[in-house]
């Protein structure tokens, strides 16, 4: 597609934060979009993410560009809404056990040596730079700080991005439950929705997390999917001063806006019990020993109360990298597939809505594409 045949119409159907960021975008751009979500919008992964913004540790050089540009969005919007609650700034911890497996001084060597912000801490050091923590808990090897990382609450970002798209035109239709993508001529011509209404367009991108390898799988074409079913367990409000987020051995936190915390952790992702039929049970002794390992790394180790959780699939395509942009061989269908929402959410929905604006690939995303995934196929 050149400039000259830029699509007037398009359809997104996804209300995560890939979603909203594209649509958004498009809307910038004058062409006439229609957002399609399955129930609300931010009711998916995007409602249940630790949201942590990094590009901390190891991955390879064109997924750590993306990931810093991702950052770099999120900063203009911060200047933008300086006062907001929901977007900050305070920098990230991370230690690892103590045990055979700890890489913290390779790993603070590989940031270093990309020009990544990143601090070398004794436990003594840490109540120094950032505050918070027992000092106790962080292991013998110490701990790196990343000044330049942060945190976003990606419901309150979508709300923000949902009333510009409405405010320029964009159409927005919640609830339409399951959407297929029509074809016509082998280009893709528009989505229909569970009671059967159809709308029409000249692009469509499907950012529906962990629901997209199915789809694309319906015209013979295959993503690689290691999509796990997590959990996200949130506080009641705590009197805290932590500010940072922590990424540990057993347990991530990160605050929110409303002085409350959410926690996530690997172990507790493979006690989820998964049903033949897909369903799935969360036991009530993983949430409350999530609770209990987040107290032994704060400061005090306070007595941290239960307030809710959410649980579903984390998309993750299969070997770990992200999946934007079109389908090869059907024209104006393009996707949007990644476990790193909340950092390339607003680059991602640019770069995006950009391809299909303007016809032409973007160099940042030529290693994400859908069909590395053929041969394997």
């Amino acid at each position: 597609m050149t400039a000259a045949s830029s699509p007037s119409r398009a359809i997104v159907v996804g209300g995560g934060i890939f979603g909203v960021s594209a649509a958004t975008h498009l809307v910038r751009l004058g062409i006439a979009t229609t957002l399609v979500t399955e129930s609300r919008p931010a009711s998916g992964a995007s409602g249940r993410s630790l949201a942590w913004l990094n590009s901390s540790r190891r991955r390879s050089a064109a997924y750590h560009q993306l990931r810093m540009i991702g950052i770099d969005r999120y900063r203009t919007l911060a200047a933008r809404h300086p006062e907001a609650a929901w977007l900050r700034f305070d920098g990230g911890l991370t230690w690892d056990a103590d045990d055979a497996t700890n890489e913290i001084r390779s790993v603070f060597a590989h940031e270093r040596a990309l020009g990544y912000d990143a601090l070398l801490l004794s436990p003594e050091e840490v109540a120094d730079v950032t505050p918070g923590i027992d000092r106790r808990a962080i292991t013998p090897q110490g701990a790196i700080f990343n000044p330049g990382e942060g945190w976003v609450d990606l419901p309150s970002v979508i709300e923000v991005m949902l009333a510009e798209f409405i405010e320029k035109g964009g159409a927005l239709v919640t609830d339409a439950g399951k959407a297929s993508v029509q074809l016509t001529a082998g280009r893709a011509s528009g989505v229909s929705i569970a009671d059967g209404r159809l709308f029409e367009a000249d692009a469509v991108l499907v950012a529906t997390g962990a629901d997209v390898p199915a789809l694309v799988a319906r015209e013979g074409r295959f993503i690689a999917d290691a999509t796990p079913i997590a959990l996200l367990v949130r506080t009641k409000p705590i009197a805290t001063r932590l500010r940072a987020v922590l990424n540990t051995p057993r347990v991530a936190v990160r605050p929110t806006p409303s002085g409350a915390l959410v926690l996530d952790s690997a172990w507790s992702e493979e006690e989820i019990v998964i049903r033949d039929d897909g369903s799935f049970e969360i036991r009530q002794s993983t949430i409350h020993g999530l609770l209990e390992e987040a107290s032994r790394v704060l400061e005090g180790n306070p007595t941290l109360e239960l307030d809710g959780y959410g649980a579903g699939p984390k998309p993750i395509p299969g070997d770990g990298d992200p999946v934007f942009g079109a389908i090869e061989g059907i024209p104006g269908y393009h996707v949007a597939f990644s476990h790193s929402g909340a950092t390339l959410g607003l680059i991602a929905g640019e770069l995006l809505a950009g391809e299909i604006a303007w016809g032409s690939p973007h160099p940042l995303l030529a290693p994400f594409r859908a069909q590395r995934f053929a041969k394997a196929a």
